[in-house]
């Protein structure tokens, strides 16, 4: 979506410049407080708040790296991610010089975020089911988390928007995980379900096994996770060998 409507993004530049110099306490504006830091150090745009992948490319390509298993460490998802995407856009980036590489605001910015917001608008794709969510938002938790001296944690809040309720919920990212996976992959109906459609049944539990590898990567996915999925797919030999059989 951030070439197919520039015009929003550049409305949410603006947003983000007048707000960076706006005439108020820094006490009451972040944005204002974390751009002056910027400046007085001497940074460029220090106001630039819209990251994204290079100009004319598109995705983090942590999901790739976890497909192949090429990566040696945690942080490295997290580098990956942010290697990818710290290129600015925005009206004030100017006319054509959208999708300028400014690694040193990112970077300030990583070092300062505690919490991260998420936002799941459909019922028919959770944080389980795709690669996407932990792909961006687990790597970017990673690579905050690489960036702040204390080896904090970063929290993440998920917001199902989907919800009728006039108040919607916000959770846990952990808490969320712990649902979708219980529902979904670990629930031997869901299991069997996908088994019995053969070849595309396979592959959608293969999909949810590496997300899972990959949410295990970039942030914390209980033991019993894991120690239920080998037991309803790998050590249930009728599975694995209905599974080798549809997909092998």
């Amino acid at each position: 979506f951030r070439d197919s409507f520039a015009n929003i993004v550049d409305l949410l530049d603006d947003v983000f410049e007048r707000a960076a110099f706006a005439d108020e306490p820094i006490e009451l504006n972040y944005i204002k407080k974390h751009a002056e830091e910027l400046k007085a150090d001497g940074v460029e745009r220090p106001a630039a708040r819209l990251f994204s992948n290079p100009p004319g490319d598109y995705g983090s390509m942590v999901n790739e790296v976890v497909g192949s298993g090429e990566w040696e460490d945690e942080e490295s998802l997290g580098e990956v991610w942010r290697g990818r995407n710290q290129f600015s856009y925005g009206r004030g980036e100017g006319e054509n010089s959208a999708g300028k590489a400014r690694p040193e605001v990112l970077d300030k910015l990583l070092a300062s975020t505690e919490r991260i917001v998420q936002e799941i608008d459909s019922v028919e794709y959770g944080l389980t089911d795709i690669q996407e969510y932990y792909a961006n938002t687990g790597a970017l938790k990673k690579a905050a988390e690489n960036r702040k001296t204390s080896k904090k944690k970063v929290s993440v809040s998920i917001i199902e928007a989907f919800s009728n309720e006039d108040d919607v919920p916000v959770q846990e990212l952990e808490s969320v995980l712990r649902v979708e996976y219980r529902s979904k992959l670990l629930n031997p109906k869901w299991r069997d379900a996908m088994i019995s459609q053969g070849s595309g049944g396979a592959y959608e539990v293969s999909q949810r096994m590496t997300a899972m590898l990959g949410w295990a990567a970039t942030s914390d996915v209980d033991n019993f996770v894991f120690d239920q999925a080998a037991e309803r797919y790998a050590l249930d030999e009728s599975v694995a060998l209905q599974l080798q059989n549809a997909n092998p």
